[in-house]
């Protein structure tokens, strides 16, 4: 069975549960320099979405550079803040 978990993470956006919409819309905020579109969009792949897809999507620098100024939930602050721990110690 082929699953959509982007669905997850956009319930209430049908216009982004695919790869390539999302991937377009990021190239547009990126290209127009607009960060709360781009916070936006991390904020909800942060929230909801598995670690497998933000890492399809973000860069880890992405994840890092914006972590403290995003509102999540403490869980998923606590969950992203190991991740990018773990992360370096690897590197």
């Amino acid at each position: 069975m082929n699953q959509n978990y982007l669905k997850a993470v956009f319930w209430d956006y049908p216009q982004f549960q695919d790869y390539n919409s999302i991937r377009s819309a990021l190239e547009n905020t990126r290209e127009s320099n607009d960060i709360q579109s781009f916070q936006w969009f991390l904020t909800r792949f942060l929230e909801r979405g598995r670690v497998k897809d933000v890492a399809m999507i973000f860069s880890i620098n992405d994840v890092k550079q914006n972590l403290n100024k995003l509102r999540l939930s403490d869980y998923a602050y606590k969950k992203w803040q190991r991740l990018l721990e773990v992360y370096e110690r690897i590197n």
